[in-house]
């Protein structure tokens, strides 16, 4: 009678903790008209009950409202460099399509990435050239975003040698400086609340969402020894060329953005990078290349602060990372606490 009782306790107990965990677990409204999913509450998993943490190393649930099976899911929130909208390295993208391609630029020249008429992300490259080669090695240094007629910024700060403890970011919003607290989760919004920077470490990673559009995640590092001896990259000691790991996800794309990265997100796009081959090399300097970090005057730039302000854009894909700090998710998901 005993082992039963003690066993009977037990369930108890086990079904009483099951409904604990599932009242804290937070669902997501998707109310986006134009996703999959509007009108759909889902549940955040177990494994990732919330849509941020304290501990900025804890998963934090993500949910994709323009996906087909409208289910949650646990992420890292930092750049992943083999996934769909990323550009790391010296740079290697891949593209929304899927497909890795490499675009070397140049070094201290910048380059449309992302083109849209409501949205305009450039480039700027640094770059090192060793004795006897032919083009420039050359890194990702600072982007430059266009966007509801303002401008943001933000640049890897250039160092001799790299030191975790210290922040390597700087950032602009319309031509001023900004400053960004130091310090896991801390975050800025933009007087009009469209732009956000989030600090998802200490130091030396953020994400920036652009409402409604864009959210951006960004990684500072260096140039390794590591990667200085296999590549063959001969870096300077003066130099470590801390650089960024970017990725992005698109929330409302136009069927004819353009740029670098952008024109992978075309529906009808065919990938010019080889098939098989070890470093898939695609050109278009020329078409790609503006006069500035902050301007779209590039051959194919697309953006005009006329359309961002007033032109209602075709929703052609949607990623979302929610942002809970403000009971919305750029727009596309509320979050509901249990």
């Amino acid at each position: 009678m005993e082992i039963i009782r003690s066993s009977s306790i037990f369930i108890i107990l086990l079904v009483f903790a099951s409904a604990v965990i599932q009242t804290k677990a937070d669902s997501v409204y998707c109310s986006n008209p134009r996703s999959r999913c509007y009108g759909k509450y889902i549940e955040c998993p177990y494994e990732c009950p919330s849509t941020s943490y304290g501990n900025y190393k804890a998963k934090v649930c993500h949910v994709n409202c323009d996906s087909p099976v409208c289910k949650s899911y646990c992420k890292h929130r930092k750049p992943d460099c083999n996934g769909p909208g990323s550009a790391c390295y010296d740079p290697r993208f891949i593209g929304g399509d899927g497909i890795v391609f490499y675009f070397h630029g140049k070094s201290n020249e910048h380059f449309s990435l992302v083109s849209d008429t409501n949205l305009q992300i450039n480039g700027r490259f640094i770059g090192h050239r060793p004795a006897g080669r032919t083009r420039d090695f050359t890194w990702i240094q600072a982007l430059g975003i266009l966007f509801n007629s303002h401008s943001f910024s933000l640049e890897a700060i250039k160092a001799a040698t790299w030191n975790n403890e210290v922040d390597h970011l700087k950032f602009s919003y319309n031509g001023e400086d900004l400053i960004v607290p130091e310090g896991a989760l801390s975050s800025w919004y933009s007087p009009e609340k469209d732009v956000k920077v989030e600090r998802v470490a200490n130091k030396n990673s953020v994400i920036v969402t652009l409402k409604d559009s864009a959210e951006i995640m960004v990684n500072v590092v260096p140039v390794t020894k590591e990667d200085d001896k296999i590549h063959n990259y001969k870096i300077p000691s003066d130099d470590c060329f801390a650089h960024l790991e970017v990725q992005f996800r698109f929330f409302a794309l136009s069927p004819k953005v353009d740029g670098v990265l952008g024109r992978t997100y075309q529906p009808d796009f065919q990938n010019p990078a080889k098939p098989g081959v070890a470093m898939p090399v695609v050109g278009g300097e020329d078409k790609y290349r503006t006069t500035e970090l902050l301007s779209a005057n590039c051959l194919t730039c697309l953006y005009s602060p006329e359309n961002s302000s007033n032109q209602e854009m075709t929703s052609m894909t949607e990623y979302l990372t929610l942002d809970c700090t403000r009971g919305a998710s750029a727009g596309y998901g509320i979050v509901c606490k249990k």
